[in-house]
């Protein structure tokens, strides 16, 4: 009896055994299929986590001109020359029988001060002869603030000062020595700039001094395609009409942009006299 007792036990536990054995090789399966999935679950839940974070930050950050997609987009208004950087702009335009061409350097200090220099050269084809070259004008932007206050507006003060003028012009742009200084506000989103500018010049002339004051509002649009435009007003009001009129400017640009250059077409338009200005510039950042 105790030998059937002893094999009935034995018997018992290798049953037990081959049937722990059947189960741990059907838990090693299903451990196998989870093993499996894990791999290509993991990584997908990274990968969206990250790009969520990331688009989160791009769309809650506005990031100052020279270090996001707008650093080299030269035409928008509030643009900066960057660090160690040079925006040449060379423009020409025909107005009341008279073309002017034009030269502007400019050159970022650091991100955010830039010196520029800049002159205008009159050919006079209405037979008055007021040829010459204009007043070279030195001036510099400063950037008081890059857009990461509450509002997320960017800020400029602006100031230069005009000298050596030609006697046969006297025009403000061409007069003897004049000063300015200004502020501009606004705004930079992907596809649109939004901006306000006050600028206020004193013109130093025996026979033509005086001053005046422009407020300028602008609004820039960037399409597909590099293809950008630009309107705006220039609502300018002297303190000698007689010298200088009163004048209301529609101002609208198309450009497109290849790289690090622009090519712009300008036209202006002028409510009060009707007068008209076509130009064109060229424009490279180096």
């Amino acid at each position: 009896m105790k030998k059937y007792l002893f094999l009935l036990m034995v018997a018992f536990g290798l049953n037990n055994a081959y049937g722990e054995g059947v189960v741990l090789s059907d838990t090693a399966l299903s451990d196998d299929n989870v093993v499996s999935e894990e791999p290509f679950v993991a990584p997908q839940t990274t990968t969206n986590y990250q790009s969520t974070a990331s688009d989160s930050y791009v769309g809650q950050q506005i990031r100052p001109a020279f270090k996001n997609t707008l650093s080299n987009d030269s035409s928008d208004p509030l643009f900066l020359v960057g660090d160690n950087q040079f925006l040449s702009d060379t423009y020409i335009s025909i107005y009341d029988e008279k073309i002017r061409f034009g030269q502007y350097i400019g050159y970022g200090i650091n991100n955010n001060f830039v010196l520029h220099a800049n002159m205008l050269y009159q050919l006079d084809l209405s037979g008055h002869k007021q040829n010459g070259f204009s007043s070279t004008e030195f001036g510099g932007t400063y950037r008081m603030s890059h857009g990461f206050n509450k509002n997320h507006l960017i800020s400029d003060a602006l100031f230069g000062l005009k000298l050596w003028g030609s006697s046969h012009v006297r025009t403000p742009e061409y007069a003897d020595s004049s000063y300015y200084a200004g502020l501009r506000i606004g705004r930079q989103y992907t596809g649109l700039t939004i901006s306000g500018t006050v600028k206020s010049t004193w013109v130093f002339d025996d026979a033509r001094g005086l001053s005046y004051i422009d407020f300028i509002p602008e609004a820039y649009f960037r399409f597909k395609y590099d293809w950008h435009a630009g309107i705006g007003f220039d609502i300018r009001r002297s303190t000698n009409p007689h010298l200088l009129d009163h004048q209301e400017w529609l101002n609208l640009k198309l450009l497109r942009q290849y790289g690090n250059t622009q090519y712009v077409g300008r036209f202006d338009y002028e409510f009060e006299s009707n007068e008209i200005q076509i130009g064109a510039n060229v424009k490279i950042l180096f």
